[in-house]
């Protein structure tokens, strides 16, 4: 049973193995799951899921210590990750289950997201405005146990080598200070 102290937050940005990967290494984050979330269809499958017609996006659902990280800065670890202005795409996975989304948890969560957009887009880091969408979670679904850890154990995967591990090398490089391992 998971201690009070932690709070969960369900993020989608492409797919869930580049997230996993990323927010696995994070200091004050307890666990990330791989699954499916905000779809119409009851515990799809990833086959399901990837034809895009249940709805639903790839997501990780994490378990964070809020006195260790914040709501806000796994909000700027995932805008750094992910390109938050492409509808329903990140790079060649393209389709509704690639959506960039923060599908929050509580009405704080809502308002730290609508917060964190408003100021990224006015600050204009990207050229385009930022299309995540923010929205209650809703029908989640753990996915299938050969998604968990997928990059841990699959690091050799074509898939793997040219997109999730890019994606992991920059967060190490941004966010040195937010590494559970320090580099000896």
């Amino acid at each position: 049973m998971m201690s009070s102290q932690f709070e969960t937050a369900t993020l989608a940005g492409g797919c869930f193995w580049c997230l996993e990967a990323v927010f696995d290494e994070i200091k004050g984050i307890e666990s990330v799951e791989s699954g499916y979330s905000n779809g119409h269809v009851m515990n799809p499958s990833y086959r399901d899921v990837c034809n895009g017609s249940t709805g639903h996006a790839e997501v990780i659902r994490i378990q964070f210590d809020p006195s260790v990280i914040s709501f806000r800065d796994l909000l700027n670890v995932f805008f750094a990750i992910h390109d938050p202005t492409t509808l329903n795409c990140q790079g060649a996975d393209v389709g509704v289950q690639y959506r960039s989304a923060i599908f929050y948890h509580s009405p704080q969560q809502k308002a730290a997201a609508e917060q964190t957009i408003s100021e990224l887009n006015a600050r204009g880091i990207w050229s385009s405005p930022i299309v995540t969408e923010v929205t209650a979670v809703n029908n989640y679904f753990t996915a299938e146990d050969y998604h968990q850890e997928y990059f841990v154990r699959n690091q050799n995967q074509p898939y793997c080598q040219a997109v999730v591990a890019p994606k992991v090398t920059k967060f190490r490089k941004h966010y040195l200070e937010l590494l559970k391992k320090q580099p000896v």
